[in-house]
């Protein structure tokens, strides 16, 4: 029997949509997407080739394409190309509005693509002067806000590589993740506010300052009185040239969730992550000129510097920072009417806490604006689809997507020809080509299997910071099935409508409400604890989302309580962030290690899920998961 479509777009948003002026562009003929995507999979120097050409990417391409396209890990694409990534962002300068800035209290700032530029030159040139070359590394330990997104510019412009980490980072956070990549400059701020309160953060900036010795200069971001920002923004300073550069030359190192140890270090390329937003952007969310882009987002989040990247495509995008729900859980939603904001992005944890908090949206707010709903950062449940075109707007495009730090991108995502289904993402990206694989690595539909790339794609990441001969990049994503990308996610494709459903990780990252979290980094926090001797954390799905539970076993002669319970949380809150803090911390007898004495964390989630561990004889101690089969207070 035939699935029936939530939504269905209309003629007029599929003629008028940049994939049928692509499709028309590179001579297809069809409005059918499965054929396009296999078409881009099959001839995929073609189809990223004419992608360059559509997007009008800002630089040379030269002749080749792609070398050793057969080689995942080898690939190199676009090895005689030139570019920068800032000069793409900022092929746009006139008094057309770039960026609106928003905090949770109301506050209001906007920039034109014009004076964007003006400041992206300005900080170039302060940059330079302190003696910043190609190659240095800028860091941003900063909010959501105009002045973050100038400095990544102005690092970008003249061939530096910026990376960033939200403020609520804890001075370990921060320094697990800064400290590997040695910068020479840091950009903070001293002060955020959250949830109707004011966070000074200046003396862990100073501490971290102190425990990175090649950072030789501090700039301040203060959001409420006069900083270093203003002082750069005030000089008068000549246009310089943007620096043109390899495809491959690094924009960005984003960093893993560090699941057995500090946080990996990944360096992603100009060239690829320019040309996969673009792609993403235009082809596959419909963005034009015309358009207000929201993607609810911090600056620690890939999520950031996709929004960022929409300025390529002219649109005027909206920085939103604080909380979602301060003062009252429908705040946000204000601004869509208030912007006109006609691509709301946010995380699947977002759209369901809205519908427990009892918000209608369509009773309060037009909504007239509003042509696409983002969601991402973990599966968006069926009751949430449902909830969408009930309570917010019926003829609205509700793009589930998914991918990840890794890509800085997506693997499977919406797009404008394809109708909607109740549970499921649209379909894969162009040029991705996904399947989903058994155990015994066979593509199989309609059943749960590993998501998987067979293909390298531009946006694959250059490599590892300080990773030899990409010993870890390999064991990343290739240990599984030797040239193939293995993801780390649960998916299914539906052989009917095409459509993926995403199920969770398949590893033992962390994930609630959309955010990837590190397992080791929380370790380090539980070890500084003297009375508790070993902890394992999982992910326990619970309410269309998951939750962090620690089980704890405590010293001999030590007892667990409620204070020792509030001490562990205290110290991975202050240490961590804020999001790393379990929803439970129960004590346990025992914890389940390998026999080379690793952790079994995937055992324990398995376990407290009621799901068969299929590899018990590689544990150590397996009498051990009998405790975790039915604990009483993983019901609350």
């Amino acid at each position: 029997m035939s699935k029936t479509p939530l939504w269905t777009p209309s003629q007029k948003l599929i003629e008028q949509s940049h994939l049928t002026s692509f499709a028309e562009f590179v001579g297809f003929k069809q409005q059918d997407y499965r054929a396009l995507h296999k078409w881009s999979i099959n001839e995929r120097s073609d189809f990223w080739s004419s992608l360059w050409s559509y997007c009008n990417v800002q630089g040379v391409r030269g002749e080749t394409i792609v070398e050793r396209a057969d080689d995942f890990m080898q690939s190199r694409w676009f090895p005689q190309a030139s570019l920068n990534f800032a000069e793409n962002l900022l092929r746009y300068r006139d008094g057309q509005t770039a960026i609106v800035e928003i905090n949770e209290s109301g506050n209001r700032t906007t920039c034109s693509y014009r004076e964007l530029f003006e400041k992206t030159q300005q900080f170039a040139t302060f940059l330079k002067s302190n003696g910043i070359q190609q190659g240095d590394r800028v860091v941003g330990w900063l909010p959501n806000v105009l002045e973050t997104v100038v400095a990544m510019l102005g690092t970008t412009s003249i061939g530096a590589i910026w990376s960033s980490c939200s403020p609520d980072f804890g001075i370990e956070g921060a320094l697990d993740r800064f400290g590997q990549i040695e910068p020479k400059l840091l950009v903070a701020c001293k002060r955020y506010y959250y949830n109707g309160k004011v966070f000074s953060v200046e003396d862990n900036v100073r501490k971290v300052v102190d425990s990175i010795p090649s950072i030789q200069t501090i700039l301040w971001y203060d959001p409420d009185r006069e900083d270093d920002f203003q002082t750069i923004f005030s000089q008068n300073v000549a246009e310089h040239p943007f620096a043109q550069l390899p495809f491959d030359h690094p924009a960005y190192v984003m960093y893993s969730s560090g699941t057995t140890g500090k946080p990996k270090c990944i360096v992603h390329g100009a060239g690829g992550t320019l040309l996969q937003h673009l792609k993403e952007h235009q082809l596959h969310v419909n963005i034009k000129r015309e358009d207000t882009l929201f993607f609810f987002t911090t600056t620690g989040w890939m999520m950031w510097n996709w929004l960022v990247s929409a300025l390529a495509s002219g649109c005027k995008v909206i920085l939103y920072d604080g909380a979602p729900f301060y003062p009252n859980p429908d705040s946000m939603l204000e601004h869509i009417d208030r912007e006109q904001i006609s691509i709301f992005g946010v995380g699947a944890k977002y759209i369901s806490s809205l519908e427990k908090s009892n918000v209608v949206p369509n009773t309060r707010f037009s909504l007239n604006s509003l042509n696409a709903i983002l969601s991402t950062g973990s599966p968006l449940s069926h009751e949430s689809f449902q909830y969408v075109y009930r309570d917010f707007k019926q003829e609205v495009w509700l793009a589930s997507i998914s991918g990840g730090t890794d890509l800085i991108s997506c693997f499977v995502l919406g797009n404008p020809w394809s109708p909607v289904y109740e549970g499921e993402i649209q379909g894969p990206g162009l040029g991705m080509a996904v399947n989903v694989y058994d155990g015994e690595g066979h593509g199989v539909v309609d059943e749960r299997g590993e998501l998987v790339c067979e293909l390298s794609f531009p946006s694959k990441p250059i490599g590892f910071w300080k990773d030899e001969n990409d010993a870890l990049y390999s064991k990343a994503y290739f240990e599984s099935h030797p040239n193939i990308w293995a993801h780390g996610d649960f998916a299914e494709v539906d052989s009917e409508t095409g459509g993926y459903i995403i199920h969770g990780r398949s590893d033992a990252v962390l994930n609630p409400g959309g955010v990837r979290i590190g397992t080791a980094e929380i370790y380090r926090q539980v070890e500084t604890i003297s009375s508790i001797r070993d902890a394992v954390c999982v992910a326990q799905e619970w309410e269309d989302d998951t939750r962090v539970i620690l089980f704890v076993v405590m010293q001999a002669n030590e007892v667990f309580s409620d204070e020792i319970e509030t001490i562990i949380k205290r110290r991975i809150r202050s240490h961590a962030s804020p999001r790393h803090v379990p929803a439970k911390v129960i004590p346990v007898a025992d914890i389940p290690v390998t026999r080379s004495g690793k952790l079994a964390e995937i055992a324990v989630r398995e376990t407290i899920h009621g799901r068969e561990v299929k590899n018990t004889t590689a544990l150590a101690n397996p009498e051990s998961l009998a405790e975790f089969l039915d604990l009483e207070s993983l019901r609350s």
